[in-house]
C-alpha cells in the first residue's frame, strides 16, 4: 500500500510541474506574438494625425507673445516704360516725318539774262523738334534736261558742306536758290559753260526724299 501511495504522490507532483511549465510557455508565446504581430508594426509605422490648427488658440498665442500682425508689403511703383517709337526732342529727324517740296518762281520762261529762282521748303510733321542736315551735300538741288545732268548745288562745295538745323514741328525751313544758267560738274574743272535754251526740270533730293518736279524754260 505504501508503495502505491508513494507513486501517487510523485505523479501528482509531476502533473503540477508540467502544468506550471505549460502556463509559462503559453505566456511567453503570447508576449512574443504581441510584440511582433502585424497590428503592432502597423500601429508603429502609421503616422499620428496632426491636430488641426485652432484659429482661436493661434490668436491667443500671438497676443501672449506680443507679436503684431504683419504689415502688408508695399507694392513697388512700376517704372514707366517708354512707348515704342517715342522720340526725344533734338534727335535726328526721321524721313517719314519730313515733307520736302520745291516751288519755281512766278516766271516759267526765262529769256535773256533772267535767272530761274526756286524756293525749297522742309517741314517737320513729327511730334517733337528734330534736327536735319540741310547742307548742299545732304539736300541736293539738281537741274536736268532729259537725261543730261546740267547743274547741282552739291558740285564744287567748299568745306564739309553740312548745315544742321533744328526743325520745330510744323514750322517750315525755307531756302531760296537762284541759278546762274551755267552748267556744273563734280570735277570742277575749267570755266562752266552756259546752259542752252530749252526745257529744264529742277528737283530736290534729301536722302530717300524727293520733291515734285519744277519745269521751266530758258529762252
Amino acid at each position: 500500500m505504501r508503495g502505491d501511495g508513494g507513486d501517487v504522490y510523485w505523479r501528482r507532483r509531476m502533473s503540477v510541474l508540467v502544468a506550471v511549465l505549460v502556463v509559462v510557455a503559453v505566456v511567453a508565446w503570447a508576449c512574443s506574438s504581441g510584440g511582433s504581430g502585424p497590428d503592432r508594426s502597423s500601429a508603429q509605422s502609421s503616422p499620428s494625425p496632426t491636430p488641426s490648427a485652432d484659429p482661436l488658440l493661434a490668436g491667443l498665442r500671438t497676443l501672449a507673445l506680443g507679436t503684431a500682425s504683419p504689415s502688408p508689403t508695399p507694392t513697388a511703383t512700376p517704372t514707366p516704360t517708354p512707348t515704342v517709337g517715342q522720340r526725344e526732342p533734338g534727335q535726328p529727324c526721321v524721313e517719314e516725318d519730313l515733307v520736302l517740296s520745291l516751288q519755281s518762281g512766278k516766271e516759267q520762261i526765262y529769256a535773256g539774262d533772267a535767272r530761274p529762282t526756286f524756293l525749297v521748303t522742309l517741314v517737320n510733321t513729327g511730334p517733337v523738334m528734330c534736327t536735319a542736315d540741310v547742307g548742299p551735300r545732304a539736300m541736293e538741288i539738281r537741274i536736268t534736261s532729259g537725261a543730261d545732268r546740267i547743274w547741282s548745288n552739291a558740285d564744287c562745295v567748299d568745306g564739309p558742306g553740312t548745315e544742321v538745323e533744328q526743325l520745330q514741328r510744323g514750322v517750315p525751313y525755307v531756302r531760296s536758290l537762284e541759278w546762274d544758267r551755267r552748267r556744273s560738274n563734280a570735277a570742277c574743272q575749267g570755266t562752266p559753260a552756259a546752259a542752252l535754251p530749252g526745257t529744264y526740270v529742277a528737283t530736290v533730293r534729301m536722302g530717300g526724299l524727293r520733291s515734285g518736279k519744277g519745269v521751266f524754260h530758258l529762252r
